[in-house]
């Protein structure tokens, strides 16, 4: 058989519509190595170099322990209120019109624009005892700035707008003729919104958690104002991090480094796993 017969039953690849493929990727891989990948992988190799025993034990000691656990579940707390929140604020932003809408839709976006330290030292003064917000609760008994109570805040604070921006177009391009069509049947309006626009929204929602999720866990300047920064009470693994550097304790602060991103790749290839399945059950695209 000629090698012109063999090339002819080759597979061909169809072209693509766009040109420019092989460059564009190499280009995408190589920025992505040299900004994200090459990065983080060094975090791995420099905490290799401790042994698996020298690892755990600098992960394990008590004060690590209780920094990830204030870190991780203050975020997951603050993703969750952000969650239900931010799902009635998108709602209201998207079905209703009222005087100030423009300015309402402009102040959501405001932890974006603030530098994390005026974000702080604004959450600690309004929290604090003797604060407009804080003196409130303090009259009940309650302390909110300076405790984990504190550090909750701060990160439903800057994680609202990853949830609000995430379904506001999702919702805006929601055909309302599907809610008309179901009233038409006889369709409560709980039932409408449990059936229809609950499953169409929920990738999107599951997307604004998982970043407002990863936002906090990462957050730092927004945080050591209001948190107090008591170890093992209201100490945030980031901030133990930056102690450990100021020791010269590099093999510390990349320990903790590492076990923060494994934790964070987890909970959000979790999250990731959800969507797909949420996508699938419901039959949107996403």
């Amino acid at each position: 058989m000629s090698l012109a017969v063999l090339t002819d039953r080759l597979p061909r690849r169809t072209p693509s519509v766009l040109p420019g493929f092989g460059l564009t990727f190499g280009f995408t891989m190589t920025y992505l190595s040299l900004i994200v990948l090459i990065p983080l992988a060094g975090v791995f190799i420099r905490s290799a170099g401790l042994g698996w025993d020298g690892f755990w034990t600098l992960v394990g000691e008590a004060r690590t322990i209780s920094a990830l656990k204030l870190s991780f579940g203050a975020a997951f707390i603050g993703a969750s209120i952000n969650a239900v929140a931010g799902l009635l604020v998108t709602w209201v932003l998207v079905r209703y019109t009222f005087p100030g809408k423009r300015i309402v839709d402009a102040v959501i976006d405001l932890p974006f624009a603030l530098p994390t330290a005026v974000s702080g030292l604004a959450l600690a003064a309004l929290y604090a005892p003797n604060g407009w917000i804080g003196s409130i609760f303090a009259q009940a008994g309650i302390k909110i700035a300076f405790t984990p109570a504190g550090v909750v805040v701060a990160c439903v604070f800057i994680g609202l707008p990853f949830v609000v921006r995430t379904l506001q177009p999702v919702l805006a391009d929601l055909d309302a003729d599907l809610e008309e069509v179901a009233a038409t049947l006889g369709a409560t309006r709980f039932q409408t919104v449990r059936r229809i626009i609950f499953p169409a929204l929920l990738p999107p929602l599951l997307t604004g958690f998982a970043l407002a999720f990863a936002r906090a866990v990462g957050e730092y300047g927004s945080i050591i104002f209001i948190a107090g920064n008591l170890p093992y009470k209201s100490e945030i693994a980031p901030l133990l991090i930056i102690i450990r550097l100021e020791e010269f304790n590099y093999a510390g602060a990349t320990a903790i480094a590492a076990i923060m991103l494994m934790l964070s790749f987890l909970v959000l290839l979790v999250v990731n796993l959800l969507q797909a399945w949420s996508r699938r059950r419901t039959g949107f695209a996403g």
